[in-house]
């Protein structure tokens, strides 16, 4: 089992920018591909980019060119840099195991005004 721990999020303007930080514990030898999900109020958790082992990445297209998943493999560590943020952007942003999904972690809110 995994644990995840999400920081980074905060309120910011629209055009702003964040960079979200996602700690991993535990039995993270196991994990090939890597994820953020994001989950505003009413609706369901949507991937918003997911990153292989060796760095091969996939967005959503609601945030590509604006977006840039990262991860330092030596520190267990998964990274989204968001630029040019949009009022939509509003959720609540978790990352997780790409398909073979862990227990959630509490997640980091993110919340971009107009």
């Amino acid at each position: 089992q995994v644990q995840f721990v999400e920081s980074g999020g905060g309120l910011v303007q629209a055009g702003g920018s964040l960079r979200l930080s996602c700690a991993a514990s535990g039995s993270t030898f196991s994990i090939n591909r890597m994820a953020w999900y994001r989950q505003a109020p009413g609706k369901q958790r949507d991937l918003v980019a997911s990153i292989t082992i060796g760095g091969d990445t996939n967005y959503a297209d609601s945030v590509k060119g604006r977006f840039t998943i990262r991860r330092d493999n030596a520190k267990n560590t998964l990274y989204l840099q968001m630029d040019s943020l949009k009022p939509e952007d509003t959720a609540v942003y978790y990352c997780n195991e790409f398909g073979r999904l862990q227990p959630w972690g509490q997640g980091t809110q993110v919340t971009v005004s107009s």
